[in-house]
Protein backbone atom coordinates (compact mmCIF):
# COMPACT_ATOMS: atom_id res chain seq x y z
CA UNK A 1 0.00 0.00 0.00
CA UNK A 2 0.93 3.13 -1.07
CA UNK A 3 2.54 6.07 1.79
CA UNK A 4 0.13 8.59 0.87
CA UNK A 5 -2.88 5.79 1.66
CA UNK A 6 -1.35 4.87 4.90
CA UNK A 7 -1.88 8.06 5.91
CA UNK A 8 -5.18 8.73 4.68
CA UNK A 9 -6.28 5.55 6.57
CA UNK A 10 -4.37 7.14 10.10
CA UNK A 11 -6.79 10.06 9.53
CA UNK A 12 -10.04 7.71 9.04
CA UNK A 13 -10.24 7.13 12.14
CA UNK A 14 -14.12 5.68 11.79
CA UNK A 15 -12.83 2.58 10.62
CA UNK A 16 -13.41 -0.32 12.81
CA UNK A 17 -9.65 -2.22 12.68
CA UNK A 18 -9.25 -6.17 12.58
CA UNK A 19 -6.37 -7.55 13.00
CA UNK A 20 -6.12 -11.14 11.29
CA UNK A 21 -6.71 -12.51 7.47
CA UNK A 22 -7.95 -16.01 9.29
CA UNK A 23 -11.47 -17.45 9.92
CA UNK A 24 -12.37 -15.06 12.49
CA UNK A 25 -10.74 -11.58 10.95
CA UNK A 26 -12.72 -12.27 7.12
CA UNK A 27 -15.96 -13.59 8.96
CA UNK A 28 -16.07 -10.25 11.18
CA UNK A 29 -15.65 -8.17 8.28
CA UNK A 30 -17.85 -9.56 6.26
CA UNK A 31 -20.81 -9.31 9.10
CA UNK A 32 -19.60 -5.69 9.62
CA UNK A 33 -20.22 -4.32 5.97
CA UNK A 34 -21.06 -2.29 4.75
CA UNK A 35 -19.75 -0.31 8.13
CA UNK A 36 -16.14 1.06 7.21
CA UNK A 37 -13.57 -1.62 8.09
CA UNK A 38 -9.61 -1.78 7.81
CA UNK A 39 -8.88 -5.21 7.91
CA UNK A 40 -4.59 -5.91 8.42
CA UNK A 41 -3.02 -9.28 7.29
CA UNK A 42 0.44 -10.01 8.27
CA UNK A 43 0.83 -12.51 5.08
CA UNK A 44 -1.33 -12.36 2.04
CA UNK A 45 -4.88 -12.88 2.04
CA UNK A 46 -5.89 -16.23 2.37
CA UNK A 47 -2.01 -16.79 3.70
CA UNK A 48 -0.97 -17.75 7.27
CA UNK A 49 -3.88 -18.93 9.08
CA UNK A 50 -3.88 -21.52 11.07
CA UNK A 51 -7.90 -21.67 9.88
CA UNK A 52 -6.29 -22.42 6.29
CA UNK A 53 -4.78 -25.43 7.27
CA UNK A 54 -8.01 -26.60 9.33
CA UNK A 55 -8.29 -30.26 8.00
CA UNK A 56 -11.07 -31.44 10.45
CA UNK A 57 -13.75 -28.90 9.28
CA UNK A 58 -16.76 -27.68 12.12
CA UNK A 59 -18.54 -29.16 14.56
CA UNK A 60 -22.15 -28.59 14.42
CA UNK A 61 -25.19 -30.66 15.22
CA UNK A 62 -26.80 -30.55 12.39
CA UNK A 63 -27.42 -34.40 11.60
CA UNK A 64 -30.75 -36.04 12.39
CA UNK A 65 -31.20 -37.07 16.02
CA UNK A 66 -28.21 -34.65 17.13
CA UNK A 67 -28.32 -31.91 19.74
CA UNK A 68 -26.42 -29.07 20.12
CA UNK A 69 -27.15 -29.69 23.96
CA UNK A 70 -25.43 -32.97 22.57
CA UNK A 71 -22.86 -31.26 21.30
CA UNK A 72 -21.85 -28.93 24.50
CA UNK A 73 -22.16 -31.78 26.76
CA UNK A 74 -19.52 -33.78 24.67
CA UNK A 75 -17.64 -30.15 24.87
CA UNK A 76 -17.82 -30.24 28.74
CA UNK A 77 -16.89 -33.58 28.93
CA UNK A 78 -13.06 -32.98 27.63
CA UNK A 79 -12.83 -29.67 29.07
CA UNK A 80 -10.88 -30.69 32.59
CA UNK A 81 -13.78 -29.24 34.71
CA UNK A 82 -13.11 -25.94 33.64
CA UNK A 83 -15.42 -25.59 30.41
CA UNK A 84 -18.03 -22.59 31.08
CA UNK A 85 -20.77 -24.67 30.44
CA UNK A 86 -23.30 -21.29 29.11
CA UNK A 87 -20.47 -20.24 26.56
CA UNK A 88 -20.28 -24.31 25.61
CA UNK A 89 -24.13 -24.10 24.75
CA UNK A 90 -24.44 -20.74 23.01
CA UNK A 91 -22.25 -21.53 21.03
CA UNK A 92 -23.12 -25.42 20.00
CA UNK A 93 -26.50 -23.51 19.26
CA UNK A 94 -25.54 -20.82 17.33
CA UNK A 95 -23.23 -23.49 15.02
CA UNK A 96 -26.37 -24.06 12.37
CA UNK A 97 -27.04 -20.89 11.63
CA UNK A 98 -23.07 -20.02 11.31
CA UNK A 99 -22.93 -22.92 8.79
CA UNK A 100 -25.56 -21.83 6.88
CA UNK A 101 -23.58 -18.33 6.53
CA UNK A 102 -20.75 -20.10 5.04
CA UNK A 103 -22.82 -21.80 2.72
CA UNK A 104 -24.54 -18.56 1.56
CA UNK A 105 -20.94 -17.45 0.84
CA UNK A 106 -20.17 -20.04 -1.25
CA UNK A 107 -18.58 -22.74 0.94
CA UNK A 108 -18.86 -26.41 -0.53
CA UNK A 109 -19.12 -28.23 2.28
CA UNK A 110 -19.72 -32.15 1.49
CA UNK A 111 -23.00 -33.56 0.67
CA UNK A 112 -24.47 -37.58 1.30
CA UNK A 113 -26.44 -38.88 -1.61
CA UNK A 114 -29.85 -37.24 -0.62
CA UNK A 115 -27.80 -33.88 -0.87
CA UNK A 116 -28.04 -33.45 3.36
CA UNK A 117 -24.31 -32.03 4.76
CA UNK A 118 -22.23 -35.00 5.31
CA UNK A 119 -20.88 -35.46 8.56
CA UNK A 120 -18.22 -37.17 10.12
CA UNK A 121 -17.02 -38.13 13.48
CA UNK A 122 -13.96 -37.47 15.53
CA UNK A 123 -12.08 -37.69 19.28
CA UNK A 124 -14.53 -37.33 21.79
CA UNK A 125 -17.57 -36.28 20.12
CA UNK A 126 -20.59 -38.69 20.93
CA UNK A 127 -21.91 -38.63 16.94
CA UNK A 128 -21.12 -37.80 13.97
CA UNK A 129 -21.12 -34.08 13.34
CA UNK A 130 -18.39 -32.65 11.54
CA UNK A 131 -18.99 -30.88 8.61
CA UNK A 132 -15.89 -31.46 5.64
CA UNK A 133 -15.10 -29.86 2.35
CA UNK A 134 -13.44 -32.74 0.26
CA UNK A 135 -12.47 -34.91 3.23
CA UNK A 136 -9.49 -32.60 4.38
CA UNK A 137 -9.99 -29.33 2.83
CA UNK A 138 -12.11 -27.43 4.88
CA UNK A 139 -10.10 -24.44 6.16
CA UNK A 140 -8.17 -24.09 2.74
CA UNK A 141 -11.72 -24.05 1.16
CA UNK A 142 -13.76 -21.32 3.95
CA UNK A 143 -10.60 -19.34 3.85
CA UNK A 144 -10.47 -19.02 0.16
CA UNK A 145 -14.14 -18.13 -0.24
CA UNK A 146 -14.41 -15.59 2.71
CA UNK A 147 -10.99 -14.03 1.39
CA UNK A 148 -12.65 -13.35 -2.57
CA UNK A 149 -15.72 -12.08 -0.99
CA UNK A 150 -13.43 -10.01 1.15
CA UNK A 151 -11.78 -8.56 -1.80
CA UNK A 152 -15.39 -8.25 -3.20
CA UNK A 153 -16.70 -6.12 -0.21
CA UNK A 154 -16.01 -2.11 -1.11
CA UNK A 155 -16.40 -1.31 2.56
CA UNK A 156 -13.24 -3.68 3.47
CA UNK A 157 -10.03 -1.84 2.97
CA UNK A 158 -6.73 -4.12 3.15
CA UNK A 159 -3.31 -3.54 4.33
CA UNK A 160 -1.62 -6.63 3.65
CA UNK A 161 1.58 -7.60 4.93
CA UNK A 162 1.53 -5.26 7.78
CA UNK A 163 2.16 -6.71 11.79
CA UNK A 164 0.52 -5.12 14.75
CA UNK A 165 3.33 -4.64 17.10
CA UNK A 166 1.70 -2.45 19.58
CA UNK A 167 -1.97 -1.82 20.96
CA UNK A 168 -2.36 2.19 21.90
CA UNK A 169 -4.65 2.85 24.87
CA UNK A 170 -5.28 6.11 26.70
CA UNK A 171 -7.71 6.05 29.66
CA UNK A 172 -8.09 2.16 29.46
CA UNK A 173 -9.43 2.59 26.12
CA UNK A 174 -8.27 2.14 22.95
CA UNK A 175 -6.95 4.24 20.41
CA UNK A 176 -4.99 2.33 17.55
CA UNK A 177 -2.24 0.41 16.78
CA UNK A 178 0.98 0.31 15.88
CA UNK A 179 2.03 -1.58 12.71
CA UNK A 180 5.46 -2.34 10.56
CA UNK A 181 5.81 -3.62 6.85
CA UNK A 182 6.41 -7.64 8.51
CA UNK A 183 9.88 -8.82 7.68
CA UNK A 184 11.13 -5.19 7.65
CA UNK A 185 12.47 -4.22 11.13
CA UNK A 186 14.02 -1.66 9.71
CA UNK A 187 10.94 0.34 8.23
CA UNK A 188 9.05 3.15 10.01
CA UNK A 189 6.26 2.21 11.63
CA UNK A 190 2.68 3.34 11.41
CA UNK A 191 0.30 4.34 13.01
CA UNK A 192 -3.63 3.61 12.51
CA UNK A 193 -5.95 5.35 14.72
CA UNK A 194 -8.85 3.82 15.99
CA UNK A 195 -11.35 3.46 19.27
CA UNK A 196 -12.76 0.09 17.66
CA UNK A 197 -10.02 -2.90 17.29
CA UNK A 198 -10.78 -6.55 16.88
CA UNK A 199 -7.90 -8.70 17.28
CA UNK A 200 -8.43 -12.01 15.28
CA UNK A 201 -4.31 -12.82 15.37
CA UNK A 202 -4.55 -16.37 15.81
CA UNK A 203 -2.93 -18.42 18.19
CA UNK A 204 1.03 -19.30 19.12
CA UNK A 205 2.10 -22.53 17.88
CA UNK A 206 5.16 -21.27 16.48
CA UNK A 207 6.91 -20.15 19.90
CA UNK A 208 6.91 -24.49 20.12
CA UNK A 209 10.27 -25.63 17.76
CA UNK A 210 7.53 -28.96 16.81
CA UNK A 211 4.23 -26.82 15.56
CA UNK A 212 1.74 -27.65 12.95
CA UNK A 213 0.86 -23.60 12.55
CA UNK A 214 2.05 -21.39 10.35
CA UNK A 215 4.82 -18.86 11.14
CA UNK A 216 2.79 -16.16 11.74
CA UNK A 217 1.18 -18.09 14.59
CA UNK A 218 3.99 -16.75 16.85
CA UNK A 219 1.44 -15.02 19.73
CA UNK A 220 1.49 -11.65 19.43
CA UNK A 221 -1.73 -10.60 19.06
CA UNK A 222 -1.98 -12.25 22.77
CA UNK A 223 1.40 -10.04 23.58
CA UNK A 224 -0.02 -6.46 22.07
CA UNK A 225 -2.63 -7.00 24.33
CA UNK A 226 -0.81 -8.13 27.77
CA UNK A 227 1.41 -5.31 27.71
CA UNK A 228 -1.18 -2.90 27.08
CA UNK A 229 -2.97 -4.65 30.56
CA UNK A 230 -5.18 -7.09 29.12
CA UNK A 231 -6.77 -9.43 31.04
CA UNK A 232 -5.37 -12.97 29.84
CA UNK A 233 -7.17 -16.40 30.87
CA UNK A 234 -5.79 -19.99 30.74
CA UNK A 235 -2.37 -19.31 29.00
CA UNK A 236 -1.37 -22.59 30.00
CA UNK A 237 -3.47 -24.75 28.49
CA UNK A 238 -1.62 -25.39 24.91
CA UNK A 239 -3.26 -28.42 22.88
CA UNK A 240 -0.83 -30.92 21.23
CA UNK A 241 -2.05 -32.28 18.08
CA UNK A 242 -0.71 -35.94 18.33
CA UNK A 243 -0.56 -36.50 15.16
CA UNK A 244 1.44 -34.12 13.42
CA UNK A 245 3.61 -36.07 10.85
CA UNK A 246 7.42 -36.02 11.47
CA UNK A 247 9.08 -35.29 7.82
CA UNK A 248 11.98 -32.90 8.62
CA UNK A 249 9.14 -30.07 7.93
CA UNK A 250 8.89 -26.89 9.46
CA UNK A 251 5.56 -26.71 10.43
CA UNK A 252 5.09 -30.05 10.82
CA UNK A 253 2.26 -31.54 8.26
CA UNK A 254 -1.03 -32.66 9.70
CA UNK A 255 -2.48 -35.99 9.67
CA UNK A 256 -6.23 -35.44 10.79
CA UNK A 257 -7.82 -36.57 13.83
CA UNK A 258 -10.92 -37.85 11.22
CA UNK A 259 -8.02 -40.66 10.02
CA UNK A 260 -8.91 -42.14 13.13
CA UNK A 261 -12.09 -41.64 12.90
CA UNK A 262 -12.40 -43.61 9.67
CA UNK A 263 -10.48 -46.72 11.81
CA UNK A 264 -6.54 -45.91 11.66
CA UNK A 265 -4.72 -46.89 14.44
CA UNK A 266 -1.68 -45.72 16.44
CA UNK A 267 1.39 -48.07 16.54
CA UNK A 268 4.41 -48.41 17.79
CA UNK A 269 8.25 -49.11 15.86
CA UNK A 270 7.21 -52.99 16.54
CA UNK A 271 3.56 -52.77 14.68
CA UNK A 272 1.37 -52.80 18.68
CA UNK A 273 -1.14 -50.53 18.99
CA UNK A 274 -0.28 -49.02 22.63
CA UNK A 275 -3.57 -46.65 22.64
CA UNK A 276 -6.09 -49.78 23.77
CA UNK A 277 -4.07 -50.01 27.06
CA UNK A 278 -4.35 -46.19 28.18
CA UNK A 279 -7.96 -45.39 27.56
CA UNK A 280 -11.29 -47.41 26.68
CA UNK A 281 -11.79 -44.69 23.72
CA UNK A 282 -7.56 -46.11 22.56
CA UNK A 283 -7.50 -43.64 19.34
CA UNK A 284 -10.42 -41.90 20.04
CA UNK A 285 -9.37 -40.75 23.25
CA UNK A 286 -9.41 -36.93 24.09
CA UNK A 287 -6.13 -35.15 22.38
CA UNK A 288 -4.39 -34.58 25.47
CA UNK A 289 -4.33 -38.79 26.42
CA UNK A 290 -3.47 -39.53 23.04
CA UNK A 291 -0.88 -36.50 22.52
CA UNK A 292 0.86 -38.06 25.98
CA UNK A 293 0.51 -41.51 25.06
CA UNK A 294 2.25 -41.19 21.28
CA UNK A 295 5.11 -38.77 23.61
CA UNK A 296 5.59 -41.90 25.39
CA UNK A 297 6.26 -44.27 23.10
CA UNK A 298 8.52 -41.77 21.04
CA UNK A 299 10.58 -41.06 24.62
CA UNK A 300 10.76 -44.92 25.31
CA UNK A 301 12.46 -45.27 22.02
CA UNK A 302 9.80 -47.33 20.51
CA UNK A 303 8.49 -45.32 17.88
CA UNK A 304 4.81 -44.11 16.71
CA UNK A 305 3.45 -44.12 13.71
CA UNK A 306 -0.39 -43.93 12.17
CA UNK A 307 -1.59 -46.90 10.11
CA UNK A 308 -4.45 -46.57 7.57
CA UNK A 309 -3.48 -49.36 5.83
CA UNK A 310 -6.17 -51.53 6.48
CA UNK A 311 -8.79 -48.97 7.16
CA UNK A 312 -8.05 -47.04 4.35
CA UNK A 313 -5.66 -48.52 1.83
CA UNK A 314 -5.68 -47.51 -1.88
CA UNK A 315 -8.77 -45.28 -0.67
CA UNK A 316 -6.81 -42.91 0.96
CA UNK A 317 -5.40 -40.63 -1.89
CA UNK A 318 -9.45 -39.88 -2.16
CA UNK A 319 -10.84 -39.50 1.02
CA UNK A 320 -7.81 -37.45 2.25
CA UNK A 321 -5.96 -35.81 -0.60
CA UNK A 322 -4.23 -33.26 1.43
CA UNK A 323 -2.48 -35.81 3.67
CA UNK A 324 -1.87 -37.94 1.43
CA UNK A 325 0.29 -35.34 -0.70
CA UNK A 326 2.00 -34.15 2.07
CA UNK A 327 3.28 -37.71 2.49
CA UNK A 328 4.01 -38.27 -0.95
CA UNK A 329 5.85 -35.24 -0.60
CA UNK A 330 8.22 -37.18 1.81
CA UNK A 331 8.41 -40.27 0.29
CA UNK A 332 5.72 -41.75 2.44
CA UNK A 333 2.97 -44.07 0.77
CA UNK A 334 0.47 -44.05 3.61
CA UNK A 335 -1.80 -47.16 1.53
CA UNK A 336 0.70 -49.12 2.30
CA UNK A 337 3.53 -47.95 4.90
CA UNK A 338 2.41 -46.44 8.63
CA UNK A 339 2.99 -42.86 8.94
CA UNK A 340 5.60 -41.65 11.23
CA UNK A 341 3.97 -38.90 13.82
CA UNK A 342 5.19 -36.86 17.12
CA UNK A 343 3.13 -34.37 18.97
CA UNK A 344 2.93 -31.06 17.79
CA UNK A 345 1.52 -27.46 19.09
CA UNK A 346 -1.65 -27.10 17.66
CA UNK A 347 -3.81 -25.10 19.47
CA UNK A 348 -4.34 -22.16 22.61
CA UNK A 349 -6.98 -22.70 24.57
CA UNK A 350 -6.15 -19.48 26.33
CA UNK A 351 -5.72 -15.73 25.01
CA UNK A 352 -7.31 -12.54 25.79
CA UNK A 353 -10.41 -12.65 28.18
CA UNK A 354 -13.43 -12.09 26.35
CA UNK A 355 -17.21 -12.01 27.67
CA UNK A 356 -20.21 -13.67 25.80
CA UNK A 357 -20.04 -10.95 23.42
CA UNK A 358 -16.32 -10.83 22.89
CA UNK A 359 -14.98 -8.14 24.45
CA UNK A 360 -12.14 -7.67 26.25
CA UNK A 361 -10.81 -5.74 29.31
CA UNK A 362 -10.23 -2.99 27.69
CA UNK A 363 -12.49 -0.59 26.35
CA UNK A 364 -12.61 -0.68 22.56
CA UNK A 365 -10.84 -3.87 22.35
CA UNK A 366 -12.40 -7.33 21.25
CA UNK A 367 -11.00 -10.58 20.18
CA UNK A 368 -11.82 -13.59 18.52
CA UNK A 369 -10.58 -17.18 17.00
CA UNK A 370 -7.79 -18.73 18.81
CA UNK A 371 -6.00 -14.92 19.98
CA UNK A 372 -9.50 -15.09 22.51
CA UNK A 373 -10.08 -17.32 25.36
CA UNK A 374 -13.79 -17.59 25.65
CA UNK A 375 -14.54 -19.93 28.32
CA UNK A 376 -15.64 -22.92 25.45
CA UNK A 377 -12.49 -24.91 25.41
CA UNK A 378 -11.92 -25.35 29.27
CA UNK A 379 -8.16 -27.33 29.44
CA UNK A 380 -8.41 -29.11 26.61
CA UNK A 381 -10.53 -28.33 22.98
CA UNK A 382 -12.90 -30.61 21.44
CA UNK A 383 -11.68 -31.44 17.79
CA UNK A 384 -13.48 -29.42 15.29
CA UNK A 385 -14.40 -26.52 17.85
CA UNK A 386 -12.59 -23.99 17.41
CA UNK A 387 -13.73 -22.64 13.56
CA UNK A 388 -17.19 -23.03 15.20
CA UNK A 389 -15.58 -20.33 18.01
CA UNK A 390 -14.55 -18.61 15.60
CA UNK A 391 -17.44 -17.99 12.92
CA UNK A 392 -19.80 -17.49 16.35
CA UNK A 393 -17.92 -15.14 17.97
CA UNK A 394 -16.99 -13.40 14.70
CA UNK A 395 -20.71 -12.67 14.23
CA UNK A 396 -21.39 -11.51 17.67
CA UNK A 397 -18.42 -9.18 17.69
CA UNK A 398 -20.02 -7.46 14.44
CA UNK A 399 -23.43 -7.77 16.35
CA UNK A 400 -22.38 -5.77 19.50
CA UNK A 401 -19.79 -3.40 17.15
CA UNK A 402 -23.05 -2.74 14.75
CA UNK A 403 -25.30 -1.23 17.87
CA UNK A 404 -22.48 1.07 19.54
CA UNK A 405 -22.41 5.32 18.76
CA UNK A 406 -19.36 5.59 16.04
CA UNK A 407 -16.97 6.70 19.02
CA UNK A 408 -15.60 9.82 19.27
CA UNK A 409 -12.19 10.06 16.53
CA UNK A 410 -8.64 8.74 18.35
CA UNK A 411 -6.03 11.26 18.97
CA UNK A 412 -2.94 10.08 17.67
CA UNK A 413 0.00 9.63 19.91
CA UNK A 414 2.70 12.33 19.94
CA UNK A 415 5.27 9.01 19.97
CA UNK A 416 5.73 6.31 18.47
CA UNK A 417 5.56 3.17 20.81
CA UNK A 418 9.03 1.89 19.39
CA UNK A 419 10.80 4.27 16.73
CA UNK A 420 12.89 1.12 15.39
CA UNK A 421 12.92 -2.45 16.23
CA UNK A 422 16.30 -4.23 15.94
CA UNK A 423 17.49 -7.01 13.53
CA UNK A 424 15.85 -10.46 14.35
CA UNK A 425 18.32 -12.35 16.44
CA UNK A 426 17.29 -16.17 14.59
CA UNK A 427 19.54 -17.69 17.38
CA UNK A 428 17.01 -16.19 20.05
CA UNK A 429 14.10 -17.63 17.97
CA UNK A 430 15.33 -20.94 17.80
CA UNK A 431 16.56 -21.08 21.87
CA UNK A 432 12.98 -19.48 22.58
CA UNK A 433 11.32 -22.31 20.80
CA UNK A 434 13.49 -25.18 22.18
CA UNK A 435 13.09 -24.34 25.45
CA UNK A 436 9.41 -24.04 25.22
CA UNK A 437 9.19 -27.68 23.27
CA UNK A 438 11.41 -29.11 25.63
CA UNK A 439 9.55 -27.29 29.32
CA UNK A 440 6.75 -25.91 28.59
CA UNK A 441 5.35 -28.72 26.33
CA UNK A 442 3.65 -31.96 26.65
CA UNK A 443 4.96 -33.33 29.78
CA UNK A 444 6.16 -30.33 32.42
CA UNK A 445 7.82 -30.11 35.29
CA UNK A 446 8.90 -28.09 38.14
CA UNK A 447 12.59 -27.71 37.65
CA UNK A 448 12.13 -27.12 33.38
CA UNK A 449 9.38 -24.43 34.12
CA UNK A 450 11.28 -22.10 36.71
CA UNK A 451 14.11 -22.37 33.99
CA UNK A 452 11.60 -21.53 31.47
CA UNK A 453 9.76 -18.69 33.41
CA UNK A 454 13.34 -17.02 34.21
CA UNK A 455 14.47 -16.88 30.74
CA UNK A 456 11.48 -15.84 28.94
CA UNK A 457 11.59 -13.16 31.23
CA UNK A 458 15.17 -12.06 30.38
CA UNK A 459 14.63 -12.38 26.84
CA UNK A 460 11.17 -9.77 27.10
CA UNK A 461 13.55 -7.50 28.88
CA UNK A 462 16.41 -7.34 26.99
CA UNK A 463 15.23 -8.11 23.27
CA UNK A 464 16.06 -5.21 20.27
CA UNK A 465 13.65 -6.91 17.93
CA UNK A 466 9.61 -5.97 18.50
CA UNK A 467 8.60 -9.72 16.99
CA UNK A 468 10.79 -11.38 19.72
CA UNK A 469 9.96 -9.37 22.20
CA UNK A 470 6.56 -10.18 21.44
CA UNK A 471 7.19 -13.57 21.34
CA UNK A 472 8.79 -13.71 24.71
CA UNK A 473 5.83 -12.12 26.23
CA UNK A 474 3.34 -14.61 25.35
CA UNK A 475 5.89 -17.62 25.97
CA UNK A 476 6.12 -15.96 29.78
CA UNK A 477 2.56 -15.97 30.05
CA UNK A 478 2.51 -19.42 29.11
CA UNK A 479 5.17 -20.56 31.55
CA UNK A 480 4.50 -18.47 33.96
CA UNK A 481 0.99 -19.86 34.58
CA UNK A 482 2.09 -23.29 33.86
CA UNK A 483 4.36 -22.95 37.25
CA UNK A 484 1.28 -21.35 38.97
CA UNK A 485 -0.74 -24.53 38.21
CA UNK A 486 0.30 -27.58 40.55
CA UNK A 487 -1.63 -29.65 39.40
CA UNK A 488 -2.20 -31.91 36.01
CA UNK A 489 -5.62 -31.14 34.33
CA UNK A 490 -6.88 -31.47 30.39
CA UNK A 491 -3.50 -30.18 28.57
CA UNK A 492 -1.42 -29.39 31.13
CA UNK A 493 0.70 -32.01 32.64
CA UNK A 494 3.33 -31.64 35.65
CA UNK A 495 5.03 -35.06 36.25
CA UNK A 496 5.90 -33.74 39.21
CA UNK A 497 2.16 -32.88 40.37
CA UNK A 498 0.45 -36.18 37.90
CA UNK A 499 -3.34 -35.72 39.45
CA UNK A 500 -5.59 -33.05 39.46
CA UNK A 501 -6.66 -30.69 42.40
CA UNK A 502 -10.39 -30.08 42.67
CA UNK A 503 -8.90 -27.30 44.62
CA UNK A 504 -7.96 -25.42 41.31
CA UNK A 505 -10.97 -26.63 38.87
CA UNK A 506 -10.78 -22.75 37.78
CA UNK A 507 -9.87 -20.61 34.71
CA UNK A 508 -6.82 -18.84 35.24
CA UNK A 509 -7.44 -15.15 34.63
CA UNK A 510 -3.72 -13.11 35.10
CA UNK A 511 -1.93 -10.32 33.28
CA UNK A 512 1.62 -9.74 32.45
CA UNK A 513 1.95 -8.04 35.25
CA UNK A 514 1.39 -10.94 37.44
CA UNK A 515 3.77 -13.04 34.93
CA UNK A 516 6.46 -10.82 35.47
CA UNK A 517 6.17 -10.92 39.05
CA UNK A 518 6.53 -14.75 38.92
CA UNK A 519 9.63 -14.23 37.45
CA UNK A 520 11.13 -12.19 39.92
CA UNK A 521 10.02 -14.13 42.98
CA UNK A 522 11.75 -17.04 41.37
CA UNK A 523 14.86 -15.45 41.40
CA UNK A 524 13.63 -14.09 45.10
CA UNK A 525 12.75 -18.23 45.94
CA UNK A 526 8.78 -16.56 46.61
CA UNK A 527 6.23 -17.43 44.86
CA UNK A 528 2.95 -15.27 44.65
CA UNK A 529 -0.05 -16.92 43.20
CA UNK A 530 -1.81 -15.76 39.72
CA UNK A 531 -5.28 -15.62 40.41
CA UNK A 532 -7.56 -18.19 39.67
CA UNK A 533 -11.36 -17.57 39.23
CA UNK A 534 -14.06 -17.35 36.11
CA UNK A 535 -14.79 -14.43 34.33
CA UNK A 536 -17.30 -12.39 35.57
Amino acid sequence: MATSNIHNLIRSSDDVVIVGGGLAGLFCALKLAPRPVTLISAAPLGQGASSAWAQGGIAAAVAEGDTPEAHAADTIAVGGGLVDEAVALGIAREAASRIHDLLAYGVPFDRDLDGRLAVGREAAHSARRIVHVRGDGAGAAIIAVLSEAVRRTPSIRLMEGFVAEALLTQDGAVTGLQLREAGKPAAAPVVLASRTVVLATGGLGHLYAVTTNPPEAGGSGLAIAARAGAVIADPEFVQFHPTAIMVGRDPAPLATEALRGEGATLIDGNGERFMRARHPLAELAPRDIVARGVFAEIAAGRGAFLDARQALGARFVTKFPTVHASCIAAGIDPATHPIPIAPAAHYHMGGIAVDARGRSSIDGLWAAGEVSSTGAHGANRLASNSLLEAVVYAARIADDIAGRTVPSPARLPEAWVTPRSGTLDAAAVKRLRTMMSAHVGVIRDRDGLAQAVRHFATLEHEAGNVAVRNMATSALLVAAAAWTRHESRGAHFRSDHPADNSALAQRTMTTLAAAREVAESLNEHSLPRIAQSVIA
